[in-house]
Order: C-alpha cells, then structure tokens, then sequence
C-alpha cells in the first residue's frame, strides 16, 4: 500500500489499481497511458510548483501527461504573482513521494492543489498511486474532493 491508496480507502472512494513495470528510461507519465493502453488524456501527471512564497511554500498541478502546464494561467487560478517547478529534493521532503512517482493522494502536508478543467468531463481519471509503475484510477470529482481541488485551466496541448 502506499499513502495515496490509503487515502481513498480511508474515506471510502471509489477507485481501481493498475501496475505495470517501470522502465527507468521512459518518461514517466506517457509510459503509464502506453504500457495500460490508455488515452493519455486520461491519464494525468502531478507536479510540484514552488509558489512565490518561498522554496518550501508549494502548490500541486494535475495535468495530462501529453500536455505541459501554463505557469501563467497556474499562478493566476492560485490567486499568486507567480510560480515555478518546485526543486525536485524539496517536493520528494514535503510529499514524502520520490518524483516520477508523487502522487496528489495522501502527501505529507496539504498543498494547494488545481487538476485541469480538461478532466471534468471524463469519467475517470488515472493519477499515481505513489509510486513509478503504480497508478489509481479515480473519478476526477473524487479526486478534487479527497485533494480540496479546484479545476482550472492550466494545461497547454500541442497543436496536432
């Protein structure tokens, strides 16, 4: 188990695991929608931004794996002049999660968290599960409700 699960099934929440083995070459969130044969639309990375409070004052981003994060458009639904990718070490100290592995579930210290309006719609999401090759699938309303969430547009998609 790791925290992230315990969190669903402390509060009771629908979900379902999936694992699958990690290759450490790969970039991690696209090898999770490859290696399950998923969209990756619907499979979701978590990232950890440093808020212009301080290297330790940090916030949580839930996007796409295909998609990169709009800082602008973060700092803006966080109500901030600005943030930044957190330092790695520092987001595996206060998450208590190794990164390629941090999952929005069950971290040590709650942190303001945006999932990407892009995942209202969808009918369940896939998300780490806490750790590389382990990922929890969850409707995104459970997800926002268990991380106190707010959507947001923060996602920016590559023009096809």
């Amino acid at each position: 188990m790791t925290p992230a699960i315990d969190a669903a099934k402390r509060t009771k929440t629908a979900f379902n695991i999936h694992q699958y083995e990690h290759d450490p070459g790969a970039a991690y969130g696209l090898e999770a929608a490859h290696k399950l044969a998923l969209d990756p639309a619907q499979v979701f990375k978590t990232l950890m931004l440093q808020t212009d409070k301080g290297p330790t004052a940090l916030a949580v981003a839930v996007i796409p794996v295909a998609a990169t994060l709009d800082l602008k458009a973060a700092a803006k639904a966080l109500k901030l002049k600005k943030v930044m990718m957190a330092d790695p070490q520092i987001a595996q100290r206060l998450t208590g999660y190794l990164v390629g592995g941090i999952s929005p579930l069950g971290q040590k210290r709650s942190f303001p968290t945006l999932i990407d309006a892009s995942a209202e719609t969808m009918p369940a999401i896939f998300v780490s599960a806490g750790r590389r090759g382990l990922e929890i699938e969850l409707a995104p309303a459970d997800l926002c409700r268990l991380t106190r969430a707010n959507f947001a547009g923060i996602a920016k998609f590559k023009e096809s």
